[in-house]
């Protein structure tokens, strides 16, 4: 934080299952994107707040209204209670780096936030919409420019940045990426999550489990390629714990990321100047919540022998790298690239 103009720059890694933040007075927070309301006024009383976010969101979820505002990198729209569910999960960010309406006092906010690659322009509207009185200031750039930006990887790059609601993808030219230099796809977690609803749904269709639990199970054994050892989870099947094998399943889940991500990583390759194409193949960058799947960065450095080979490497922070590249870029942005939001 500077003391001479009293301004906290912020970097703000809005996801769709966990948003994180960075600060410039060395405070930074990660929380699962999920915000609810006590249903009736005995869920009010138990819990004994208003509303819950995070961790506790989730763990309280029998009792809440609980929304997960955030689809595929973007606010929901259409609710308002998803609009209201963004707002508190913003302020609650902000607070937790001590930026929030309550206790900000006269210090002056200028936050980088970063969205999909190709958020449309009324997505980016919302977003400021919510940021309204929570910051003074705001630059509005692409997740994966903002990792690129955060490791220093500005040129002859390309970042895969596979959250829950998006893969995004950026090649680096030296400059702020165009509109040509970027694709989204929703081939993303949430896609994940969904072959393996499907999947072990139909193996095993007197088994009972939650979304939640397939997410548990996904962070836990999440792969691709081959597995040392078999994937063993606990469902109540007609009310008895029961264990249930779940490691084909849960290699094609993953697996079903390979192709379109490697199709769109090869089209973006052949869109690249000749000369700086090898150079761009050897420093691909795997970022995001996904990247953690094992073996994903090398079966997607597998598909680039069909154009001469390169290589994949995996971010070493992916929970922050986002936030921290939206934190270096605040840092750096001059005047002239913010923009001045109501209060």
């Amino acid at each position: 934080m500077s003391k001479e103009n009293g301004v906290l720059h912020v970097g703000i890694d809005l996801g769709t299952s966990r948003s994180s933040i960075c600060a410039s007075n060395e405070q930074r927070h990660v929380v699962d994107s999920f915000v609810g309301w006590p249903v009736d006024m005995v869920a009010r009383k138990v819990l004994k707040r208003d509303v819950l976010i995070g961790k506790d969101a989730l763990e309280n979820r029998p009792m809440l209204d609980l929304h997960r505002p955030l689809e595929r990198g973007l606010i929901k729209e259409g609710s308002e209670r998803d609009d209201e569910a963004v707002r508190e999960l913003l302020s609650h960010l902000l607070t937790l780096v001590g930026a929030g309406p309550e206790n900000r006092g006269d210090l002056k906010i200028r936050a980088v936030v970063g969205v999909p690659a190709e958020a449309l322009r009324v997505n980016k509207e919302n977003l400021r919409t919510a940021l309204k009185g929570l910051v003074n200031n705001l630059i509005i750039v692409s997740e994966p420019f903002a990792v690129a930006y955060g490791i220093e990887e500005l040129l002859h790059s390309m970042v895969v940045d596979i959250g829950a609601g998006t893969t995004d993808l950026c090649v680096m030219n030296g400059r702020y990426p165009a509109e040509e230099d970027q694709r989204t796809l929703t081939h993303a977690g949430d896609f994940i999550d969904e072959q393996l609803i499907k999947m072990i749904g139909e193996r095993y269709p007197e088994a009972k489990f939650s979304i939640h639990m397939i997410r548990d199970w996904k962070e836990q054994h999440s792969f691709v390629g081959s597995s040392k050892k078999a994937i063993k989870v606990s469902a109540p099947v007609n009310g008895k714990p029961t264990e249930l094998d779940i490691t084909d399943e849960m290699r094609q889940a993953c697996e079903s990321l390979l192709a379109p991500v490697s199709e769109t990583m090869l089209d973006l390759l052949s869109k690249v100047e000749p000369e700086y194409q090898e150079r761009v193949r050897q420093n691909i960058i795997l970022s995001g919540g996904s990247s953690l799947i094992g073996g994903l960065g090398a079966g997607l450095q597998q598909t680039l022998g069909e154009v001469g080979g390169g290589r994949v490497r995996v971010v070493k922070n992916p929970v922050y790298v986002g936030s921290e590249g939206g934190l270096a870029l605040a840092t750096d942005a001059p005047d002239s690239d913010w923009e001045k939001l109501p209060a």
